[in-house]
């Protein structure tokens, strides 16, 4: 893995903002936490790794994103275009041509943020909400609303139901929106004032009110009536210029109000959310493994305590068994437990819930009874016996994992209140039904047991 960009000589150790540098060190300690991650869960977390990494140097160059959102054919392009002041976005009059996620900087804008030489204002636009195979897209949305510092929801007409349900999603991502009345030249005066009160009405619980603006990204051509010297008149159809004014002040002033708070709670509030996800994955991909290791050694237990033909020494490999699970266990949950360590919680575990009285009891029992009927008591004990044992340890391996989970401590628990908590979760009859058939199939291709 490479090494995480952690800047002390970056230009963000310039800002004063306690705020901004709470979130500079938000995200570079959920880098770290990736650091020690085993090599399975780095590569499972390595989406999320280079989305840290760019929103590191997103946040320690001041950039702020300004993410348009909309369906197809509302204008966003034709936004994009007006307000960077030329053309860098392909219009289309059929909509849809916007395939994927891009950005361009907004050299016009003027806003820069103090102390950061590199800070720059960039708009991005979307593909279409409402677009064919939109699931990918919506996830690459999602992924980009996430990042965004400023959010512009384009639509040019009241909502409708696609719409409203794409923009109550993105106010859960809890990013200032604009909501953004487009194409107005398309509607007469009387119309546009009822839309523009059914769109209040509709945002009024969900965007502050002043947060709607109108706007006419690419206006239509009107017909002009030009008098000649002489008198005479001519007509000419020609494009006015762009009506964004009102977005385009509400949006600086936002910025200038709010950028170098937005970029940072935007930071803070992405670096909790994948340090969540870190979190989850890890525990997810460490109990899976640990479930696996569990099993294993419950079914190597109950063999090895019902084939051993050796009187005492199946319950000796018992133990040595469970320390075996529980130091495997340690490393899983990044711990190093050693075998005198493993056998001590062992112990503490078994005595902690009476599993020896409960299982442990019954090992005693048939290696008793094999010394007795020198080893012709094995083929009797074999099931029953090694059922018992894998049953103690599975309860045991179930106990140490919650132990690890937790750091290597009971937390506010005890072990005897862990333990009993699993007894009363566990279905013994199904576990122990599940290791009767380990021992069965085992028994089937096992000369040695068929000799017995």
């Amino acid at each position: 893995m490479e090494s995480l960009p952690v800047n002390e000589t970056s230009s963000a150790s310039s800002v004063d903002d306690p705020h901004y540098r709470d979130a500079v060190k938000a995200v570079e300690e959920t880098l770290a936490k990736l650091q020690g991650c085993p090599e399975a869960e780095r590569d499972r977390l390595q989406s999320d790794i280079d989305q840290l990494n760019s929103m590191y140097e997103k946040i320690t160059s001041g950039s702020i994103e300004i993410v348009i959102f909309g369906e197809i054919s509302t204008g966003k392009s034709a936004m994009v275009n007006a307000l960077i002041g030329r053309a860098v976005a392909e219009v289309d009059v059929q909509g849809g041509w916007t395939k994927q996620i891009w950005g361009t900087q907004w050299e016009g804008s003027g806003h820069r943020i103090a102390g950061l030489e590199s800070s720059e204002v960039v708009i991005v636009d979307t593909p279409g909400i409402n677009e064919v195979d939109g699931a990918d897209r919506a996830e690459l949305a999602e992924i980009t609303a996430r990042r965004a510092d400023l959010i512009l929801f384009v639509t040019d007409s009241d909502l409708n139901e696609i719409e409203y349900a794409a923009l109550v999603e993105l106010v859960a991502v809890q990013k200032p929106i604009i909501l953004v009345f487009n194409k107005t030249d398309l509607y007469p005066q009387d119309e546009r004032e009822k839309l523009v009160a059914m769109l209040t009405e509709r945002i009024k619980d969900i965007i502050p009110a002043d947060h709607l603006v109108l706007t006419c990204a690419d206006p239509r051509e009107v017909e002009y009536v030009i008098e000649q010297p002489d008198g005479s008149e001519v007509t000419e159809w020609r494009k006015p210029d762009p009506d964004i004014e009102q977005l385009k002040t509400l949006i600086l002033e936002t910025l200038e109000n709010e950028g170098l708070g937005l970029i940072a709670l935007n930071a803070a509030m992405y670096a909790a959310d994948k340090s969540d996800r870190i979190a989850a994955l890890r525990i997810e991909m460490r109990n899976r493994q640990a479930d696996h290791v569990i099993w294993t050694m419950a079914a190597t237990k109950a063999m090895v305590v019902a084939l051993n033909v050796v009187p005492v020494l199946d319950v000796v490999g018992g133990f040595a068994v469970d320390a075996l699970m529980i130091v495997t266990l340690s490393k899983v949950y990044g711990l190093n437990f050693s075998m005198t360590q493993a056998r001590g919680l062992a112990k503490s575990i078994g005595a902690a819930g009476g599993i020896y009285a409960l299982g442990e009891l019954t090992n005693y029992g048939a290696s008793l009874f094999k010394a007795l009927t020198v080893t012709f008591g094995t083929a009797l004990t074999i099931i029953p016996q090694g059922a018992a044992a894998g049953f103690t340890s599975y309860i045991i391996g179930q106990a140490a994992k919650k132990y690890f989970e937790q750091g290597g401590s009971w937390g506010n628990g005890s072990a005897k209140s862990v333990v009993s908590e699993i007894l009363a979760q566990t279905d013994k009859d199904s576990v122990v039904d599940h290791l009767k058939e380990e021992i069965r199939a085992k028994l089937i291709w096992n000369r040695h047991a068929d000799q017995s």
